[in-house]
């Protein structure tokens, strides 16, 4: 090391081959800091997302929750505020001023001019101002059952991204194996019309086959990227990060069974019935109003030298003169308000018990129907495909007779797929018919594809 300089302010400089030990020593740890900083995250894009875990994140993440809970605090702060009486009313005054004769403008030299000072305060009735409390503390409720309706829609939509991405991946997988095979053929089919044992218009109608798979393929991958970019919407991670096993459409999650016999809970009509209730506090405040508030009012006069100050006080209440056409219509308008939401939940309830059953049957013939095809249909298309491909090699067959029943698979498994999504989807709209705030841990095993 150097020795001390001033030129140093008194600090130890290391000489060249110190400092070259240095960078040496601390390089390396800085990348490898920064390597492991920009890894943590890249392993946990590469993390595939389930299902809950989507719900979850889109649940966090989501403004729509935050507001009504914004709504719900404003509604418990008014309701405070409601119960308290009004402020009184502080007022200043100069009364019986004179402005003619040789006593103009004097504030002293008559004796009715006066200054005044006057406080006037409202007392509504106890029972006014609980119902003005309530009102408010009902909309609160109101607010927190609009949040369940959001929460269940957020759930519901998130679930169906995640399920209509997994179907499109799915798609995409299976039209690349069929495209390699198709590929396949077009070699051997070029193969065999080059050595003479095979007809020209086979390696064309091959050719044309693998186009037609190449053109599909691009619209299905296109799809996948606007659904994947649909997922990220929602959760907030990258549109690149894999899926993780689909949930056992066979089996609902524990709280989703015996959905039928708690649609009381369902988050619409709860929200009526919260909409409800507010709308009997409002006619309770109504009916409350009806009564008029009593006001008082308590005045010091200040008189001139050689007059006495005076003290007034007034009681004053408002006169309801035409009472059946204002207060009572008013109560009235409040309390049939009542009745249209108590009519409109009772209809909504049956509406989504109905909803509800039709989506169980459904979903119960969805899986009926995809048991069907995995233990009939699927293995015959693979016994046809593989017949047809046993006669082409014999020369019993031509080669259109394989790609059809290539091509007959390939639309089985299609449609293996969509009916997948389309009863996932009403698996979907079970499962989350009813929101949670920690939100369905469904069975989730991989599928046998």
């Amino acid at each position: 090391m150097e020795p001390l300089s001033p030129a140093s302010g008194g600090r130890l400089r290391p000489r060249g081959h110190a400092v070259s030990r240095w960078h040496a020593l601390i390089v390396p740890a800085r990348l490898a800091l920064l390597i492991g900083l920009a890894a943590a995250p890249l392993a946990r894009a590469a993390e595939p997302l389930t299902l809950p875990q989507a719900v979850e994140a889109a649940l966090a993440r989501s403004p729509a929750l935050s507001a009504q809970d914004a709504a719900a605090r404003s509604a418990r702060e008014m309701a405070v505020a409601a119960g308290q009486r009004p402020d009184p009313v502080l007022r200043l005054s100069l009364e019986n001023l004179p402005v003619e004769g040789p006593e103009r403008f004097s504030t002293t030299r008559d004796f009715m001019t006066s200054k005044a000072v006057s406080l006037m305060q409202t007392f509504p009735s106890e029972d006014k101002r609980r119902a003005r409390t309530a009102r408010f503390e009902r909309e609160a409720d109101a607010a927190r059952a609009e949040r369940g309706v959001r929460s269940a829609a957020i759930q519901r939509e998130t679930a169906m991204a995640w399920l209509e991405r997994h179907a499109l991946e799915q798609r995409v997988a299976l039209l690349q194996v069929q495209l390699d095979e198709a590929r396949l053929l077009v070699q051997a089919s070029e193969a065999a019309a080059r050595g003479g044992g095979g007809a020209l218009a086979d390696w064309i109608a091959a050719r044309d086959a693998v186009a037609q798979l190449q053109q599909t393929l691009l619209a299905v991958e296109a799809e996948r990227t606007n659904a994947r970019h649909a997922l990220a919407r929602w959760t907030g991670g990258p549109p690149e990060q894999p899926l993780a096993a689909p949930p056992e459409l066979a089996e609902l999650p524990p709280a989703a069974t015996g959905v039928s016999g708690r649609l009381a809970h369902h988050p619409e009509l709860v929200q009526l019935a919260a909409r409800e209730a507010a709308a009997a506090a409002e006619a309770e405040v109504a009916r409350r109003e009806r009564d008029p508030d009593w006001s008082t009012e308590l005045m010091f006069g200040l008189r001139g030298p050689g007059y006495a100050n005076m003290v007034s006080l007034a009681v004053s209440v408002p006169w309801q003169w035409d009472r059946p056409q204002r207060q009572d219509r008013e109560l009235a308008a409040r309390l049939a308000r009542v009745d249209e939401l108590r009519d409109e939940r009772e209809e909504r309830a049956r509406e989504h018990q109905a909803e509800t059953e039709r989506w169980l049957v459904a979903w119960r013939a969805g899986l009926a129907q995809l048991a069907l095809i995995d233990t009939g249909r699927l293995p015959l298309a693979e016994q046809r495909i593989q017949a047809t491909l046993a006669a082409y090699r014999g020369g019993r067959a031509p080669l259109r007779e394989v790609l059809a029943a290539r091509r007959m698979a390939l639309d089985l498994r299609m449609e293996r797929i969509d009916l997948r999504l389309s009863t996932a989807r009403l698996w979907a709209r079970l499962a989350y018919l009813i929101p949670t705030e920690n939100t369905v841990a469904a069975t989730v095993r991989p599928e046998q594809e």
